[in-house]
């Protein structure tokens, strides 16, 4: 009997969702899987609605939840930072400018919602923001001199594990000690300071800034030799990796796996990351380090910045966002609804760097 009616109660309570309120619904199962502009726009819809949004704990959940590229801060040397976004119903930041920080700044790298920017001005200071919500850090002094450009990578996984935001910032600096020599330099968020990691690469060529890119424990940036400089986060260990040349293609991550995108003819083909250890396998062997993974033709296709040169047409190619130009006119692609959309113009050159519309706080 007791069982019997365990087993009605068990049941009743599983039905029990059918009878929920759509408004509770939508507020408890979809709203955390929103942009951070949507969820503003929301705040309207009703008071509950508004108490929720407005929560800490919401906006954890959300920075957990969604994790679309929303758009791309356009960065100049000589302007101040602007936003396009992939659709500007959805997805936008309140000062695109970034005019709360407290100096003017260039930005550098960005991971899942925050940016890493570096103040003009003084020392060239270091700050950690993010741009939806307008809070900041600025980070303590690095111990070494990162040049004017540093190679910097931003790397924020959220975890619903974690209600802090727990970042790392890594930068490969050319050493002041040792000729044609390459050392990287951490910052935690945990420990709250920079460390220089023991190791010490040499040969490769420069490290090509903005080019960096995490995947699974292990940063790749492209190198001047147009080789791939790997360096992994746990062992700290750097190496070099055969690449396609960065002056026509760039790095992203696709399913989990570093590849490499080049825009050829009328599409885009992309490459993934099958065998890293080539390099030390014998001479003539049949292992390929790059697995073609897709080729995509565009319409429009895209168009090459310079006569006879793909440079400059591919500006990125992540997750599910390809973003090239055509002339001056700015393109993405969705591999995931195959469509294209033409999202503004490019009224000035610069450099593209993603944003995710996050509500996480620093």
């Amino acid at each position: 009997m007791d069982r019997a009616r365990r087993a009605k109660e068990l049941v009743a309570n599983k039905n029990s969702m059918i009878y929920m309120d759509l408004k509770d619904i939508v507020k408890d199962h979809a709203l955390p899987f929103l942009p951070a502009k949507s969820l503003f726009r929301f705040n309207g819809v009703c008071k509950d609605w508004k108490t929720q949004i407005r929560s800490p704990f919401f906006a954890h959940k959300q920075s957990t939840s969604f994790s679309d590229v929303s758009g791309f801060f356009l960065v100049s040397a000589s302007t101040v930072p602007s936003f396009i976004s992939i659709d500007s119903m959805a997805y936008g930041v309140p000062d695109p400018s970034l005019k709360f920080l407290p100096e003017p700044v260039d930005i550098r790298a960005s991971s899942n919602g925050l940016l890493c920017c570096q103040g003009r001005e003084g020392y060239k200071a270091y700050y950690i923001c993010n741009p939806v919500t307008k809070q900041w850090k600025k980070l303590p002094k690095p111990n070494a001199d990162h040049g004017s450009d540093p190679a910097l990578v931003l790397i924020f996984e959220p975890s619903l594990l974690s209600f802090v935001a727990e970042y790392k910032l890594v930068c490969a600096f050319p050493s002041q000690d040792f000729e044609n020599g390459h050392e990287f330099e951490i910052y935690s968020s945990k420990e709250g300071s920079w460390r220089i990691s023991g190791e010490i690469f040499y040969g490769g060529g420069s490290v090509v800034p903005r080019s960096g890119v995490y995947v699974n424990d292990i940063i790749y940036w492209y190198a001047s030799s147009g080789r791939i400089l790997v360096f992994d986060l746990k062992m700290e260990r750097a190496q070099l990796l055969y690449g396609h040349g960065y002056y026509d293609s760039i790095l992203g991550v696709i399913d989990g796996k570093l590849c490499s995108a080049k825009a050829q003819g009328t599409g885009v083909t992309i490459s993934v990351l099958s065998n890293a250890y080539t390099n030390t396998m014998q001479m003539h062997s049949s292992v390929k380090a790059w697995e073609r993974k897709l080729t995509i033709n565009l319409t429009p296709a895209p168009v090459p910045s310079t006569a006879g040169s793909s440079t400059g047409s591919l500006l990125f190619a992540s997750g599910n966002l390809v973003l090239y130009r055509c002339g001056s006119k700015l393109h993405s692609y969705n591999l995931r609804t195959k469509e294209t959309l033409y999202i503004g113009d490019e009224l000035y050159h610069g450099t593209f760097v993603p944003h995710v519309n996050s509500l996480v706080e620093i």
